[in-house]
């Protein structure tokens, strides 16, 4: 909320290390994307924001995995719950649930997915229209976290076959179908077919269905294999989310980002710096960028606002 006050955000490019900081103020924010496992805290301020002028839409994570691979997440039931009271302040089409990652586990088999996702699913009709869902992928930094959980809790993690992924996706998908819910596989074209689209997690033709009816411009930038997002830049920073999911690949370190939580300082422009840090670089930004002094914004080609 205070950086939405001062007008701009920092952030720092996770592959480069590169500094930059982007205009936050309404005439230069075409929708903001949220994700989250848990809305609850943030629903009174969303009136807040919309009445400041900004559009939204939100990716809302609800899977149903055991609290031993998801130590710190909020319960099922309330997270559905919230879920509900978006769907009702807004619409069914301002929420992608998010059913991802699938995890193939000794304790999260092919009939723990099908159970769980209905019992989901069903709470869930009329809520929302669409749903996103992806098998869990062994980055370096998940693969080690993986290896780690193993050996501690004695759970054998499986990385199942194409077949496998291809009968559980379609399964579940007409199980959605029951329930009027139409899936969507996020990087996984192998996935798709008459049952299953493609995800578009941050979707230009979601934001134009729902705020922009005469369209506006933008284009497809995949951040990784497959991806189907349109371009956009992501104000989030790695390690500082405490929720300690054994998939994460934001995190590399649960304890430092358990640390730079508890030490998150909310005048700071830059999220889990201190202000002190993010004064001192938002000063070279100045010394560096435009002539009259401001902070040098991030623009891409000829696009004049952001999907953020």
């Amino acid at each position: 909320m205070n950086r939405l006050k001062e007008g701009y955000v920092g952030y720092i490019n996770p592959y480069g290390g590169q500094k930059c900081a982007v205009s936050l103020k309404p005439e230069d924010v075409i929708c903001f994307v949220f994700w989250s496992k848990n809305y609850e805290p943030f629903i009174e301020k969303l009136k807040i924001i919309e009445n400041m002028g900004y559009r939204f839409y939100f990716n809302y994570t609800i899977t149903g995995l055991p609290a031993i691979f998801e130590c710190n997440g909020v319960n099922k039931e309330r997270a559905i719950d919230t879920l509900k009271v978006l769907s009702c302040m807004y619409s069914p089409k301002h929420i992608n649930w998010r059913y991802d990652p699938i995890i193939i586990s000794d304790y999260t088999d092919y009939d723990f997915h099908i159970k769980i996702f209905e019992n989901i699913a069903s709470k869930l009709e009329g809520y929302v229209e669409r749903c996103y869902f992806s098998y869990a992928v062994q980055y370096g930094k998940v693969k080690r976290n993986f290896d780690k959980f193993q050996r501690e809790k004695d759970i054998r993690l499986m990385d199942p076959d194409t077949d496998f992924k291809i009968k559980l996706a379609n399964k579940l998908a007409d199980i959605a179908d029951r329930y009027r819910i139409k899936m969507f596989s996020c990087c996984g074209d192998y996935l798709t077919g008459p049952k299953i689209g493609k995800a578009h997690c941050i979707s230009g033709k979601i934001v134009e269905e729902l705020f922009y009816k005469n369209g506006f411009e933008h284009r497809e930038k995949a951040t990784r294999k497959e991806c189907g997002c349109t371009d956009s830049t992501d104000i989030g920073t790695y390690d500082t989310c405490p929720n300690g999911c054994i998939y994460c690949y934001a995190n590399v370190d649960k304890i430092k980002a358990y640390k730079r939580f508890e030490k998150h300082d909310e005048n700071a422009a830059f999220l889990g710096y201190s202000k002190t840090e993010s004064n001192k670089w938002i000063e070279v930004m100045k010394s560096r960028g435009n002539k009259s002094g401001g902070i040098q914004k991030r623009r891409v080609d000829k696009f004049q606002r952001k999907l953020f």
